[in-house]
C-alpha cells in the first residue's frame, strides 16, 4: 500500500526551519515570505506554507532526500497555471519550486535542439531561440507563465499540437531527480534511439508523480514570421476541417494554427470585447486560422486566394483577413483570453477533451442533448484545437456544483469519448479535479500499472500526493 499521509507531523514554520541551511543553492521561503504571493490559478497551490527553490539538480536532491528521511511529501510546482488542481498543497507537505531552475543552457542552431532547465517559461525559450530564427515546436496561450518543466509533467499540447504532436513529440531526452534521490539522466540529443525502453516517457505526463524534472532538451523548428490571419464563419468542424486540409495541403505555405469556437463562445465574447461580427452570419461558428510564407504581403494573398476558391464549395458562412498585426492581436484575444467568462460565472465547472476530429459534430451534438436531459437550462461555451479533436467545454453556470450535480455533468461530459477513440482529458492533466473522470473513464488494467509503477518507484507516496494516479 502507498502511504499518503506521512508529511502531517511537522508545522511549515518546523519545515522551513530544518530546510534552512540545507544546501547552499537551496532557497527557502515559510508562510510569512508567502503572505501576498499569488497562488496561480488554484488558490489553494501555497497551502503548504513552505516553499523550498533549488538553483541546481544537486539542491533539488539534498532536499528530496532529506524529505524522504524524514516522511514529508514533495509537491513540484512550475509556473502554477495548470487548471486541474495538480498544484494543490497542504500544510506538512514541502513545495518544490522550479523558479530558479531558470537556466537556458544551450541551443544548438544547425542541430535545432535546446537544452533548458525545468523553470525555463516558455516565451523565454522562444525568445531565446528566435535570435538563431528557431522556435519551439509547441505554443500555449500562458506562454509568459508556463515552464518547460510543467508542460513536460501534463504532457502539454496547445495550438500546434495537429502539426507538431503534443510536449511528448518535443522532448528528446530530460533529467529527474527520483523519490529516492538517485537522478535519472537521460539527456539525449538525438531522435534516433532504439535501447531499450524509453522510460523518460514516465516523466512526460506524470504529473510529478514519478520525480521532478530538472532539465530538458527539446526540438526547435524554424521560426516563420511572415503570417496572415483570418477569422471565418463554419456550419460545423466538418466544414472547418476540410478549410484546414485545403490549407495543409498548399505547397508554400504553411498552416500555423486552426482554432475553432462555437456560436455561444464567439458571439459573447466578442460582445464583451466589442468586436464586430456583423460580417458573420447568426449560426455559425468561428474558425481562426493562421499561415505563414515567404512574405507577410504573400501570406495575405495566398489567404486571400484560397478563401476566394472555398467560399462557395465549403459553404463559407462570412470572413474577414486581418490587415495589421493589431487586427490579427485582436482575432486571438478572442480565442487566447479563454477565461473572458468566469467574471460572470465564476468557479464554473470546466473540461478538457479529445476525440477524432471527425467525430466533434456528432460529440457536440450529443453533448448538448445529454445536457439538456440533465437541465434543459444548462449549456456551455465550447472551443478549442479543431485539427487535433482537443474541446474546452464550460458550463455556463456558477459554481461550484454540489457534488452529485457534477458528477451527472462530468458523466454526460465523458461519455462514449473513450469508444470513440478520445480522452477525457486532452492536454490539462488530471490533479485533483479530474479524479473521478480518471477512475471512472480509464480502465483497470491501465490503473493497476500505473500503481504498481507508483509502488514501485515512491512507495512512500511522497511525490504529489492525492493527485493522479493515486
Amino acid at each position: 500500500m502507498i502511504q499518503t499521509d506521512a508529511s502531517s507531523q511537522l508545522s511549515p514554520q518546523d519545515l522551513a526551519e530544518r530546510l534552512a541551511g540545507l544546501h547552499p543553492d537551496l532557497f527557502v521561503l515559510d508562510s510569512s515570505d508567502l503572505t501576498g504571493r499569488h497562488p496561480g490559478e488554484h488558490p489553494r497551490n501555497l497551502e503548504a506554507g513552505v516553499l523550498a527553490q533549488p538553483r541546481s539538480t544537486e539542491a533539488a536532491r539534498h532536499l528530496i532526500r532529506w524529505c524522504g528521511e524524514n516522511n514529508v511529501s514533495i509537491v513540484p510546482q512550475g509556473g502554477l497555471t495548470g487548471l486541474v488542481g495538480g498544484n494543490v498543497s497542504r500544510p506538512g507537505d514541502v513545495i518544490l519550486s522550479t523558479s530558479r531552475l531558470n537556466r537556458i543552457l544551450s541551443i544548438e542552431p544547425e542541430e535545432m535542439t535546446a537544452t533548458v532547465e525545468a523553470g525555463v517559461t516558455l516565451e523565454a525559450l522562444q525568445q531565446a531561440a528566435a535570435q538563431h530564427g528557431l522556435t519551439t515546436g509547441i505554443d500555449l496561450g500562458s506562454r509568459g507563465s508556463a515552464t518547460i518543466g510543467g508542460m513536460v509533467s501534463t504532457n502539454a499540447g496547445g495550438i500546434l499540437a495537429f502539426r507538431n504532436g503534443v510536449m511528448r513529440h518535443q522532448v528528446l531526452g530530460l533529467e529527474a531527480v527520483l523519490p529516492s534521490g538517485d537522478i535519472f539522466s537521460d539527456l539525449t540529443r538525438v531522435v534516433k534511439v532504439s535501447a531499450g525502453p524509453d522510460l523518460k516517457q514516465l516523466f512526460i505526463g506524470g504529473e510529478g508523480a514519478f520525480g521532478v524534472v530538472t532539465k530538458v532538451v527539446l526540438k526547435l523548428e524554424p521560426q516563420r514570421p511572415y503570417r496572415a490571419t483570418a477569422m471565418l464563419g463554419v456550419a460545423d468542424a466538418r466544414a472547418a476541417l476540410s478549410v484546414i486540409r485545403r490549407l495543409r495541403t498548399l505547397p508554400g505555405v504553411t498552416l500555423e494554427a486552426a482554432e475553432m469556437m462555437w456560436p455561444l463562445y464567439i458571439r459573447d465574447h466578442a460582445k464583451l470585447k466589442g468586436l464586430d461580427l456583423s460580417w458573420l452570419e447568426e449560426d455559425a461558428a468561428a474558425l481562426l486560422i493562421e499561415i505563414s510564407t515567404g512574405s507577410v504581403e504573400g501570406a495575405i494573398a495566398a489567404l486571400e486566394e484560397q478563401l476566394s476558391d472555398m467560399w462557395e464549395p465549403l459553404a463559407l458562412k462570412g470572413g474577414i483577413v486581418a490587415k495589421t498585426l493589431e487586427q490579427a492581436r485582436r482575432l486571438w484575444d478572442i480565442r487566447e483570453d479563454s477565461g473572458f467568462y468566469y467574471a460572470e460565472i465564476p468557479e464554473a465547472a470546466s473540461f478538457d477533451v479529445s476525440v477524432p476530429p471527425t467525430y466533434l459534430d456528432c460529440y457536440v451534438a450529443q453533448l448538448e442533448r445529454r445536457l439538456r436531459a440533465l437541465d434543459p437550462t444548462y449549456a456551455a461555451y465550447v472551443y478549442g484545437h479543431v485539427a487535433d479533436g482537443n474541446l474546452h467545454l464550460t458550463l455556463i453556470k456558477r459554481g461550484p456544483l454540489p457534488e452529485r450535480e457534477l458528477r451527472a455533468v462530468e458523466n454526460a461530459v465523458y461519455a462514449n469519448v473513450g469508444e470513440a477513440g478520445g480522452s477525457f482529458s486532452a492536454e490539462h492533466g488530471v490533479g485533483l479535479e479530474k479524479r473521478h473522470g480518471y477512475e471512472t473513464f480509464t480502465s483497470p488494467e491501465k490503473r493497476a500499472l500505473a500503481r504498481a509503477l507508483k509502488q514501485a518507484l515512491d512507495p512512500k507516496g511522497m511525490f504529489n500526493p492525492g493527485k493522479v494516479p493515486f
